[in-house]
């Protein structure tokens, strides 16, 4: 730590910190005239101040797949901003007579430590984290720190705060406190038109860009849930206390438990608001429990004692890749892969264009039936824009299926939303680990209402599933009162689905596998409510709407169970849309 003192020569960094130093005192005063002690404190945080960008810049040095060496950078940086914000806050009154502290440079360190704790989310999927970075972001709102950056004439401090909205926003999304984004939102507006008013800057159709992106993503839920006064009701999707069925007395299921998930990205025109589309937005949401307080169990990221840690099971890590190139996309499987531990499952979801194969193939192997598109780094015009010298050659900008085969040497778990989906049934479980797919229909029927910019109606079901029902039933908004009588029936459905498939003699075993984990559980009973929905629903007439699974499930006794079907019904009737549905499939109930 730096004393005021030079006895030896003065590394780079000390220059800059006693060069910074003698333009602030010179400016306040005579600098002989200012206290030692005095002298101190600027120094010390100034020496702090640097100490902690560095940190800060280094960040984006880390590599971002592996989850081990990033851990002690982070606790070194967060532990220099623990410091520097305990003690600008101790010696604030010092600071702003002799270092001229403005509420800004204090905004830009609550800024930092708020982006410190939303990148620790991401990296460990802790949504508790979120909750820390919001009371961060908050105060800077709420104490107006940015209030004065209108009045200096330096556009790159409106940017700073442009950015801070931005991140602000993220935030409260992930958080789902739409409340606050409304007004976050209409906030920002006034701050970009009022930017581009006064600096005529070039990217103002940027952060117009922004402004739009934003709105479409909060508009993206096809049903609004009211309260008796019309103003609507926030749902969280995350996994709650009762969200999944439980396992009851003589179900028989594996201990896998899923570690890992890559939530991959790529679709051509769907919704999008920071490198986040609506389908990675709502399946991240499907993999998450509620968040917790954080402030009764631990005093900063990484350093916890075990004996302070959460009762309750961790979320599964995820990486968030958006329209990531092929590499992109292999190296980070390639490290989940390696990281898993042991009795852990993998999941990969694709959210992606389909990429179907050209011209006939002699044989029919699993670079055969084409796949879900990769970034190429170049124009793509409506996923069709792909060029290979000679027909026989591959698509190369393209996750096939043989591609995830080599991963299939510990227990897989894969969902594929896509047109080309059922490229993904032809798969071969080579190594004999626990295998499935879940592959939402390739196409919807023309008479429902096209919803897919909004984000899918397959993974719609996986993280909402009484949304996506009121949404093929025809509506769009719903009383909470009945909201919630409807997610209560549909939690029953849920156990019911439960004990059909620990019950079934004919189902692959693999399904039985992953169902011991709470999440897989949730998204395989979703899944097949999805199924059966589909199937009993008047308008889904084709094969090509329904989804499948590798291996196939027993139908009779899952998806076109008479008992499941008479469940889809009377949740029909509460709702009063038995009339989209039929009827005949149960006649012999």
């Amino acid at each position: 730590r730096l004393t005021g003192t030079v006895e030896k020569p003065p590394r780079k960094r000390k220059s800059r910190t006693e060069f910074a130093l003698k333009e602030i005192m010179s400016s306040g005063g005579v600098e002989d005239d200012i206290p030692q002690g005095e002298r101190k404190t600027v120094t010390d945080f100034c020496y702090l101040l640097d100490k902690s960008k560095q940190l800060f810049n280094g960040l984006r040095d880390l590599p971002q797949y592996g989850q081990k060496q990033w851990q002690s950078y982070f606790g070194r940086t967060f532990d220099v901003y623990t410091k520097l914000w305990k003690f600008q806050q101790q010696h604030r009154q010092v600071l702003d007579n002799r270092y001229g502290l403005k509420r800004w440079q204090i905004g830009e360190i609550a800024s930092k430590i708020g982006q410190l704790y939303y990148h620790y989310y991401l990296r460990t999927s802790e949504t508790s984290y979120l909750n820390e970075a919001f009371s961060f972001y908050s105060a800077i709102r709420q104490r107006s720190y940015y209030s004065q950056v209108n009045k200096e004439d330096r556009p790159e401090l409106v940017v700073k705060k442009l950015r801070y909205y931005a991140r602000f926003i993220v935030v409260c999304l992930l958080l789902n406190k739409m409340d606050v984004v409304k007004d976050l939102v209409k906030e920002l507006s006034d701050e970009i038109e009022d930017y581009t008013h006064r600096f005529n800057t070039e990217d103002q159709v940027e952060w117009n860009l922004v402004l739009q992106e934003v709105a479409a993503f909060i508009e993206a839920d096809p049903v609004m849930v009211l309260n008796d006064d019309n103003t609507i009701v926030i749902t969280s999707n995350r996994l709650a206390e009762t969200g999944a069925p439980l396992l009851e007395q003589g179900m028989i299921v594996g201990q896998l438990s899923l570690a890992d998930a890559l939530i991959i990205g790529n679709c051509n025109n769907q919704v999008k608001f920071s490198e986040l589309t609506v389908d990675m937005f709502r399946m991240l949401q499907a993999l998450e429990r509620e968040p917790m307080n954080l402030a009764s169990q631990m005093n900063k990221p990484g350093m916890q004692e075990s004996a302070d840690k959460p009762t309750r099971r961790e979320n599964p890590h995820k990486y968030l890749l958006y329209k990531p190139t092929f590499s992109q996309l292999y190296t980070f499987l390639a490290a989940s892969f390696k990281e898993l531990p042991a009795n852990s499952v993998l999941l990969i979801y694709l959210s992606a264009t389909g990429v179907f194969p050209t011209g006939r193939a002699d044989s029919e192997g699993p670079y055969d039936f084409g796949g879900v598109l990769t970034n190429s780094n170049r124009d793509i015009i409506n996923g069709d824009a792909i060029h290979k010298r000679n027909q026989s050659h591959k698509e190369m900008h393209c996750l096939h299926p043989g591609d995830l085969y080599p991963f299939t040497r510990k227990p897989l778990f894969i969902i594929v939303d896509s047109s080309n989906s059922v490229a993904y049934k032809n798969f071969t479980n080579l190594f004999g680990q626990p295998l499935v797919c879940l592959l939402s229909p390739t196409a919807y029927p023309k008479a429902l209402q096209d919803q897919s910019q909004r984000g899918s109606l397959f993974t719609l079901f996986l993280n909402n599933p009484l949304m996506a029902f009121l949404f093929v039933s025809g509506l769009s908004s719903m009383r909470r009162g009945l909201w919630e009588k409807c997610q209560e029936y549909l939690r029953k459905i849920n156990r019911d689905i439960a004990q059909l498939l620990t019950h079934s003699r004919s189902i692959d075993q693999a399904f039985l596998q992953f169902f011991g984990d709470e999440f897989l559980r949730l998204l395989l009973t979703r899944f097949i409510f999805c199924s059966a929905t589909m199937r009993m629903h008047k308008i889904f007439r084709e094969t090509r709407n329904y989804p499948e699974s590798y291996p196939q499930l027993p139908r009779d006794e899952t998806v076109e169970n008479p008992h499941l079907q008479k469940h889809i019904l009377e949740l029909a009737s509460i709702l009063d849309v038995r009339n989209v549905f039929l009827e005949s499939t149960i006649d012999d109930y």
